[in-house]
């Protein structure tokens, strides 16, 4: 009976029900047409650009047709800075004004959503955890956008995106939140943000928009009170079929990517890192095997920007080129080539902006510089395109360079404008050092310590070895080698690391997972492990390690910046000469000058990283060797003794009046000043100090606070710089950064305790010098400066020890 009530009250309701379905499919066909009505409207007189998706523009609105096959695929966003303006930030044209991010388009009912997809968790979609990595990575909705039309017969879904491209989205904008802030950037104007251009590609489309921003403190053009800023958003279809990974080592230096991958068998979220490298793959791998040099299937590209002048393209296609044979060691034949960009006759749909095409792209700004960046897939590591910017300005810095470090022994460096050949090798070597990066190569800071400086001195040496074992450190040319060293090289070149950490990189392993890869890495590293020359040293600017660190040369700093010294002494007398151009005014003079000053600045930097120095070694478990080594105590005394007697002592050989009389009324005292300053600043760095006081409490023999001390205020406070103002400069310096230790929370207890000893001890001599002074009849020009001098010491000194009774205890 129950049954039998349900079933009438069933079809008492169905006629309802079956005409309320019919209702909804009516209205669902309706809404069909019309989308399907507004996109035939849409697509009259309308632009299109056709690619991985189109672009279509009417009326000044931009319309994205995304076809339903790409909906749910990974898509990737690289957002650069097409159009510049001077100083708003380091780089110019072609800079990334936000990191590279991964895209999705979603279809929700009525609203095309495009969500930012993360990558720093991970985990095979063929494990159950997979489904609970993407419940608590949760895509975000950067943008929502209403469908306007369907394209035919339904397989498209079109949305108008301009609002994406004129308001401040912050995924793709041009300014970062601190320039925003130094710049007084108030608000972003839509009225005056717009589209400029679509092109699209079998795989990437590209967006130039305008931004315009109002603000109070610009870069540049204040008066307008507007900065616009011309962006290029590129939309890259990331590879259906991802390349194997193969994992980072950082015995062996790559530009990487960090994950957490969940799917592994550990018991604990597991950190991955896997390197960036290009998809290099043998044509016939069997051959390969036997032994045989093989072609890839798809090779390294650079097309050369068709803005780049004549005169030089030649030497920065051959730094491309001069990575075949790297490649051709471990079997690929071809993997890596330069050429040159079509002309619209020969091929009217090139584009460098077609991401099927890496360039070297010419940018005519004043930076000097070169750099090489690359977009990878995030997923995999794997490159899938890199635009060298080429900065014309990088002419100059590599004149300075090439000048201050080899003129001594390179009559071809003696002139402000270098012979072609000659700047053309230089050109060369930057162009070799860019390609490295685009390869997946950072610098390497620790490879130029393998070389002694008697072999950069040998005749034919560094001909065949370059001056550091790796292009890719910043060891530039040969400043030890001296005029007797007949026949000694000064160019770097493409070394024998750089050959090592290609086939770390790029050798192919057929058969192997990126796991059953790695106990074969790992032999391969190991086997190099005990040879400097295929050691790996970070960049750390200021750091610990004295082994890795940029612009020197060997392992000797001490010896190198001596000999590097004796011939900035030999060139400076001759830098008037050298640098006269009949009808120019000393501007070149003045540079090269500063130059001098800039390359002392740097031997200085190099010899006081050994002080407190602790070496570096990158050492897995079973290698079964130490990884941080301090520096010795006779080397660290070595290194303060060379600042005292190169930095401390006035470097009296820069007061060149030849020179100083055409550059400019005064400021030589100033830039004697900054230098020996700076040299101070270094060597009280306060994690140096602090390194210092823990290697003294474990180590009663090693180099401790108070030797650096002690050594530090014998070489200041000397007769000779208490009768020179620029001494007398360096003593206040010297008190006045003793004195800030004092209030300094970052330095630890035994540092103040230093500090404060040596200024009693520094005030003890100035009050005996006073003394002495006073003692002798007719206190008279220097001698009145000298006893003025102690008295504002001695002020200072009191001032900063607050009241502490030791100074006039002692002082009586």
């Amino acid at each position: 009976m129950q049954k039998l009530l349900l079933l009438l009250a069933f079809l008492a309701l169905s006629p309802t029900v079956f005409a309320q379905d019919d209702e909804e499919k009516d209205e669902d066909k309706k809404e069909e047409k019309d989308k399907k009505d507004a996109y035939k409207d849409l697509m009259k007189d309308a632009v299109v650009a056709e690619g991985l998706f189109d672009v279509i523009t009417k009326e000044d609105k931009t319309y994205f047709e995304i076809p339903n096959t790409l909906l749910e695929d990974e898509i990737l966003i690289v957002s650069r800075i097409s159009g510049h303006v001077k100083g708003l930030n380091f780089g110019g044209a072609g800079m990334r004004s936000r990191p590279q991010q991964v895209i999705r388009w979603q279809k929700k009912g009525g609203k095309l959503l495009l969500r930012s997809v993360s990558y720093n968790s991970v985990a095979s979609p063929d494990l159950p955890v997979y489904q609970s990595v993407r419940n608590n990575n949760f895509e975000p909705i950067v943008a929502a956008f209403d469908i306007k039309a369907h394209g035919p017969d339904s397989l498209s879904v079109v949305a108008d995106v301009t609002s994406f491209f004129t308001t401040d989205v912050e995924m793709i904008g041009a300014i970062s939140t601190a320039d925003r802030k130094k710049f007084g950037i108030k608000s972003l104007d839509k009225s005056r943000s717009l589209v400029m251009g679509a092109k699209a590609f079998p795989s990437n489309v590209e967006i130039r928009h305008v931004l315009t921003y109002n603000g109070s403190e610009l870069p540049d053009n204040a008066v307008t009170g507007t900065l616009s800023v011309e962006m290029n958003q590129s939309f890259i279809l990331l590879p259906a079929d991802p390349m194997q990974p193969r994992v980072y080592d950082p015995r062996v230096g790559y530009f990487s990517i960090n994950q957490i991958d969940y799917g592994v068998d550990a018991q604990r979220a597991e950190k991955r890192r896997l390197i960036t490298r290009w998809r290099l793959e043998p044509v016939d791998m069997a051959a390969w095997e036997r032994g045989e040099l093989v072609d890839v299937k798809k090779p390294i590209v650079y097309y050369l920007d068709p803005a780049t002048p004549e005169e030089w393209a030649p030497y920065i296609a051959q730094g491309v080129d001069d990575w075949a044979k790297v490649f051709e060691k471990i079997g690929l034949k071809n993997a890596i080539m330069s050429k040159r960009a079509p002309t619209k006759a020969e091929d009217p749909d090139w584009s460098p902006e077609d991401v099927r095409y890496s360039v070297i792209r010419y940018v005519t700004t004043d930076i000097q510089n070169a750099m090489g960046p690359h977009v990878h897939d995030p997923r995999t590591g794997e490159i899938l395109e890199s635009d060298i910017i080429w900065y014309h300005n990088v002419m100059n810095l590599l004149r300075n360079w090439y000048l201050i470090q080899t003129a001594a022994v390179n009559p071809a460096a003696r002139t402000p404008k270098f012979e072609r050949e000659v700047m053309g090798e230089l050109i060369r070597f930057v162009s070799a050092h860019e390609v490295g990066h685009t390869l997946g190569l950072p610098h390497n800071m620790g490879s130029s310590a393998a070389y002694t400086v008697e072999q950069l001195r040998s005749p034919g040496f560094v001909q065949e070895n370059g001056t550091a074992p790796s292009i890719m450190d910043y060891a530039r040319f040969n400043y030890v080698a001296q005029p007797e060293d007949k026949g000694a090289g000064l160019h770097p070149k493409i070394g024998p690391y750089d050959y090592y950490a290609i086939e770390y990189g790029y050798k192919p392993m057929p058969g192997k997972t990126m796991e059953t890869e790695k106990p074969l890495l790992n032999a391969m590293v190991k086997a190099k492990a005990d040879d400097p020359k295929y050691r790996y040293g970070r960049q750390r600017g200021n750091g610990h390690d004295p082994s890795a660190q940029t612009e020197d040369l060997s392992g000797d700093a001490v010896m190198a910046s001596d000999l590097g010294i004796k011939n900035l002494q030999r060139i400076t007398p001759q830098l008037v000469e050298w640098m006269s151009e009949d009808g120019k005014y000393f501007e070149d003079l003045e540079e090269v000058y500063d130059n001098v000053i800039g390359q002392l600045r740097r031997y200085t930097g190099h010899v006081a990283s050994n002080v407190g120095g602790v070496k570096e070694w990158q050492r897995t478990s079973d290698e079964n060797k130490l990884v941080y080594e301090v520096v010795d105590a006779t080397k660290q005394r070595n290194s303060v003794d060379f600042i005292n007697r190169q930095v401390f002592k006035t470097p009296e050989w820069l007061l060149e009046g030849d020179i100083l009389d055409r550059i400019g009324p005064s400021g030589v005292s100033e830039k004697i000043e900054r230098l020996q300053q700076g040299a101070l600043r270094t060597l009280m760095n306060d994690d140096r100090l602090n390194r210092l006081a823990e290697q003294k409490s474990r180590n009663s023999e090693a180099y401790g606070l108070m030797d650096l001390m002690n050594q530090t205020r014998d070489g200041v406070f000397t007769s000779d710089n208490t009768n020179s103002s620029y001494g007398r400069t360096l003593q206040s310096h010297y008190v006045d950064g003793l004195s800030s230790l004092l209030e300094n929370d970052d330095v630890t207890a035994d540092v103040k305790a230093a500090a404060r000893a040596t200024l009693t001890n520094v005030s003890l001599n100035m009050m005996k010098g006073m003394l002495a002074n006073i003692s002798t009849e007719g206190l008279l020009g220097d001698k009145d400066l000298v006893a003025g001098h102690q008295q504002e010491l001695g002020n200072k000194i009191s001032i900063a020890l607050k009241g502490l009774d030791a100074l006039t205890t002692q002082g009586k």
